[in-house]
C-alpha cells in the first residue's frame, strides 16, 4: 500500500492542523493505522493510532485531549486533527499502515509509510 500524507504547514500556537493521508494500491481498512512524528534530533514519537475499524483509538500523552484521529475506509484516507498546536508539536509528520487490527505505539511494528508531511507550529 502506498500512503501520502499532506495538510501540514506553519500555523501559530493556539490554532489547528487537520493532516490527510491518502492510501492506494490496497483498502486500507485492512490495516490499522498510525501518525508518527519525528522533531530535529530527537526520536521518531507515536502520536496517535486507531484500529482496522475505527472503534479504537489511543494517543500519545503529549497530545492527548488535543489530537484525534479517524478514518473513512470508504475514502481509503485516514485523518489527524491537531488543535491547541504548541511549538513543541513542530515535526514532521508520518503515517504508517500496519497488517493488524490494532495500532501499536511501536514504529517497527508498522509495514509501511508515507513520506512525512510538515508540521511548524510558530510561538
Amino acid at each position: 500500500v502506498q500512503l501520502q500524507a499532506s495538510g501540514g504547514g506553519l500555523v501559530q500556537a493556539g490554532g489547528s492542523v487537520r493532516l490527510s493521508c491518502a492510501a492506494s494500491g490496497r483498502t486500507v481498512s485492512n490495516y490499522a493505522m498510525g501518525w508518527f512524528r519525528q522533531a530535529p534530533g530527537k526520536e521518531r514519537e507515536f502520536v496517535a493510532g486507531i484500529s482496522r475499524s475505527g472503534g479504537s483509538t489511543s494517543y500519545g500523552d503529549s497530545v492527548k485531549g488535543r489530537f484525534t484521529i479517524s478514518r473513512d475506509n470508504a475514502k481509503n484516507t485516514v485523518y489527524l486533527q491537531m488543535n491547541s498546536l504548541k511549538p513543541e508539536d513542530t515535526a514532521l509528520y508520518y503515517c504508517a499502515a500496519a497488517l493488524a487490527r490494532f495500532p501499536s505505539v511501536r514504529f517497527y511494528d508498522y509495514d509501511y509509510w508515507g513520506q512525512g508531511t510538515q508540521v511548524t507550529v510558530s510561538s
